[in-house]
């Protein structure tokens, strides 16, 4: 759980900003959309491997 105190006299917007970025920190909804399907350890690791052949490319491209 969260908790966010709130000072004396302080905005509720910026309240409300450092509860969110807190929030976004914790990982939770990246968590929660990747429990939403399941995916296969090959198919992760195929996608890991394609990922990094695509930025090696990249970064080939860039060195000519």
């Amino acid at each position: 759980m969260l908790i966010i105190p709130v000072k004396d006299g302080e905005n509720i917007d910026r309240a409300l900003k450092r509860f969110k970025r807190k929030f976004d920190r914790t990982g939770t909804m990246r968590q929660l959309r990747d429990r939403q399907h399941f995916t296969k350890p090959s198919v992760e690791r195929r996608a890991q491997i394609q990922k990094a052949e695509y930025i090696q490319h990249l970064r080939d491209q860039e060195e000519i």
